[in-house]
């Protein structure tokens, strides 16, 4: 962070009223306590009716305070950062620990990071008029894709500067600044009775300077061409078939039918598919699955989780073979390991729990038209919608936004209403073909009543063989996110 930014989080609040609401919060016992402090700035733009609908910015403050007493969480939260206020919500948390602290630091370090981020253009630093000017480029872009059939347009633009301090009973303490842009467009098109929509999103941790390299009018001319393309689709066949799905489809399978099963906390409850198959195969030999909050300006990655602790790669799946899973300080504690950067939470309003940042099968070796031309007949998936999907047994059912038919090795005829059907680690086990590419989406990924900013990823795949068509059913563990 430049010394400018350092000093605005340094200014929620010192040291040593920290110290003093964690002796609070710890006066009757407990293993572990944090507080963190947020000063969260948000913008929003809308527009619609080809018309600026919404401009609205705002600030949240606040901190939360928590006690960790064996598997036990007390947590208790304020926007009133008085000292009166502060060590009110440590005594309120206070109440529900009992024994433990025994290794209580509050001599604080400053905990480095071990990976940085630069923010080039900040949002503060952007006036009104030009985030404006990003909508309605986006907007006029989409509407002149086909102005007779495109019936509506929807731009959100969004950025998010968020600042933080969080400091615990162990004697760490972390600054920490994420700034986040994103543009969001959805296209309406109809004729006749038909109507068919598309949807394009883009961002990441970055500010303003996102549009570099993502122009907005690209992005809203996608959305609308989608919807369009749609009108003239013809019908999905159903059946069992093989299923290819493009790298630009990002990796919404991995992240629902895969990911949330990989999160520490369900799988100690025995909600995940995957409890206690560390070390065993999970997949086939070409499949690794990768968290990687790491990565450059990617809309999951961050620096520290909301925890303190430093974002690292994970290797989840290696070579089919299920090596680690994602962990926060809780529920590391409880498998007798150390926390790999997990803990996340969508504000100083909610505890941290595990969750993922940017999941993605890794690259393989072959060439993502000759995994077409193998499949030789099927159907080749390029976006992925909605659906569902049920951690403890790994079932699913998904929405195809965007599918082709494959015939005799070549892409064919553009379909519609297709959902594919079938079971996550199943469908790990069948990936028969692993491309070169890697395609990454964004959104916000919702567990637990939180929603907090993700991406996605994967190659090409070739999938030996999945269920088409059929209805979703079923219950929702892991919810698809949209933005």
């Amino acid at each position: 962070m430049q010394a400018e930014d350092k000093k605005r989080v340094m200014d929620l609040v010192d040291k040593q009223l920290l110290k003093e609401v964690l002796e609070q919060a710890l006066q009757k016992g407990g293993d572990f306590g944090d507080i963190f402090f947020e000063h969260k700035k948000t913008t929003a733009i809308r527009c619609e009716a080809g018309r600026i609908e919404k401009i609205q910015t705002g600030v949240d403050i606040g901190a939360g305070v928590r006690v960790i007493s064996g598997e036990a969480t007390a947590y208790a939260y304020t926007n009133d950062l008085s000292r009166e206020g502060l060590l009110n919500v440590a005594g309120i948390v206070s109440h529900a620990a009992a024994g433990g602290k025994n290794n209580v630091n509050l001599d604080f370090t400053e905990v480095q990071p071990l990976v940085e981020f630069n923010f080039k253009e900040r949002p503060g630093d952007v006036s009104t008029e030009r985030k404006a000017a990003v909508v309605e480029a986006a907007d006029q872009a989409a509407r002149a894709v086909d102005p007779a059939r495109i019936k509506q347009v929807i731009v959100g633009y969004g950025d998010v500067v968020q600042q933080v301090t969080i400091a615990n009973s162990e004697g760490d303490y972390v600054e920490d600044e994420r700034i986040r842009t994103r543009l969001v467009v959805q296209a309406i098109a109809a004729s006749g009775a038909a109507m068919q929509t598309g949807y394009e999103a883009v961002g990441s941790l970055s500010g303003f300077e996102l549009f570099a390299s993502e122009q907005p009018a690209l992005v809203g001319e996608a959305a609308a061409r989608q919807a369009v393309n749609m009108l003239e689709a013809q019908p999905a066949p159903a059946g069992r078939m093989p299923v290819v799905i493009a790298g630009e489809a990002g990796g919404t399978m991995v992240h629902e039918a895969c990911g949330h099963g990989l999160e520490a906390d369900l799988v100690q409850k025995g909600l995940s598919v995957y409890a206690n198959k560390k070390g065993q195969a999970v997949a086939a030999e070409e499949v690794s699955v990768v968290e990687d909050p790491t990565l450059d300006v990617r809309y999951g990655s961050y620096r520290f989780d909301d925890e303190g602790v430093p974002s690292r790669k994970v290797n989840l799946i290696e070579n089919g073979v299920l090596s680690d899973y994602m962990y926060d300080r809780l529920t590391a504690a409880k498998d007798g390991v150390r926390s790999n950067g997990h803990g996340r939470r969508e504000s100083y309003q909610h505890k941290p729990i595990p969750r993922m940042g940017n999941t993605f099968i890794a690259p393989g070796k072959t060439d993502p038209a000759k995994i077409i031309r193998e499949t030789g007949t099927g159907l080749l998936v390029k976006k992925m919608g909605g659906g569902q999907v049920n951690t403890t047994t790994g079932d699913f059912v998904f929405d195809v936004a965007e599918g082709y038919l494959i015939k005799d090795g070549e892409t064919g005829p553009m379909v519609r209403g297709a959902t594919l059907t079938g079971n996550g680690p199943e469908v790990l086990r069948i990936v028969e073909m692993v491309g070169s590419d890697l395609g990454f989406t964004i959104g916000t990924c919702g567990k637990d009543g939180q929603g907090v900013p993700v991406s996605d990823a994967q190659p090409t795949i070739a999938i030996k063989q999945l269920i088409v068509g059929g209805t979703a059913t079923g219950s929702a563990n892991g919810k698809i996110r949209r933005i």
